[in-house]
């Protein structure tokens, strides 16, 4: 995944430049934990029951620190490396626009918002609930779906280069993204949170929405959301399909729409 530079220039960027204080705090955090856990095997054990995000230990044995602790804890270097690349890109940005306080009590929101939706869905009578119930949660990903999640509202057009290969802009992007987490919350066995994934693009709007006043238009929707949009899509290629079937030219200047004819 690679963001695109969202200014008027036409040219792409990798990230968004040196690292600001609270992403290149939370980098350190995470790669010093992931150390600790790598270099000292019987460390990483306790750690991982102890501070992973178990439900059924939150639930039964009150550790209910486990829903801010799991975030700072990666299983492999593709784990930790990916979630902190992801910081960096569209961390910094945000960092600098809300400034830092604000910034880290976004990923706070976001990364424990993931958690509790993901406890939430280990309670509900599906299939794959009674697996998440036991089941050890790790990793930054649900914090890292929310600052996606911010990212695409305050820049909606901004383009990003989806699986290396095209350019989308972040608004489908980021609803991309939570159709797989969505479609794919079922198949819990595959070793992905696609439920925290979820969590973390939910908390993080609700967040934002709800208590700073942000809604749907920052998408670029207009007013009544998603479906406004797709009607007004549906609408135009209709009226462009009418247009070649009756033969409409342009008479005179294109910007003149009183020259028309057909």
């Amino acid at each position: 995944m690679r963001r695109a530079s969202y200014d008027s220039s036409a040219h792409y960027q990798f990230g968004s430049g040196l690292m600001t204080p609270v992403v290149k705090a939370l980098i350190v955090a995470n790669v010093a934990v992931f150390l600790v856990t790598q270099l000292i095997p019987p460390v990483s054990r306790l750690m991982l029951s102890f501070l992973g995000l178990t439900p059924q230990l939150v639930g039964t044995r009150f550790m209910l620190w486990q829903p801010f602790t799991y975030m700072f804890l990666h299983g492999s270097v593709g784990h930790i490396l990916f979630n902190m690349l992801i910081l960096w890109m569209f961390g910094v940005q945000l960092e600098r626009l809300w400034g830092s306080k604000f910034f880290l009590r976004y990923y706070l929101v976001a990364g424990c918002g993931a958690a509790i939706v993901t406890l939430i869905a280990s309670l509900l009578p599906f299939s794959f609930s009674a697996a998440t119930y036991t089941t050890v949660t790790i990793g930054a990903s649900g914090a890292i779906y929310g600052l996606l999640m911010a990212f695409a509202i305050y820049y909606p057009n901004a383009p990003i280069l989806m699986f290396f290969l095209f350019p989308v802009p972040a608004k489908y992007f980021v609803m991309i993204l939570g159709a797989i987490a969505f479609i794919s919350a079922p198949r819990y066995g595959d070793g992905i949170g696609h439920i925290t994934h979820l969590g973390g693009l939910l908390a993080g709007y609700l967040y934002l929405s709800r208590l700073h006043g942000l809604s749907a238009r920052r998408f670029g929707f207009g007013r009544f959301g998603i479906m406004a949009d797709i009607k007004y899509r549906y609408v135009k290629w209709k009226m462009s399909r009418l247009r070649k079937k009756f033969n409409v030219y342009s008479g005179g200047n294109d910007q003149d729409w009183d020259k028309k004819i057909h």
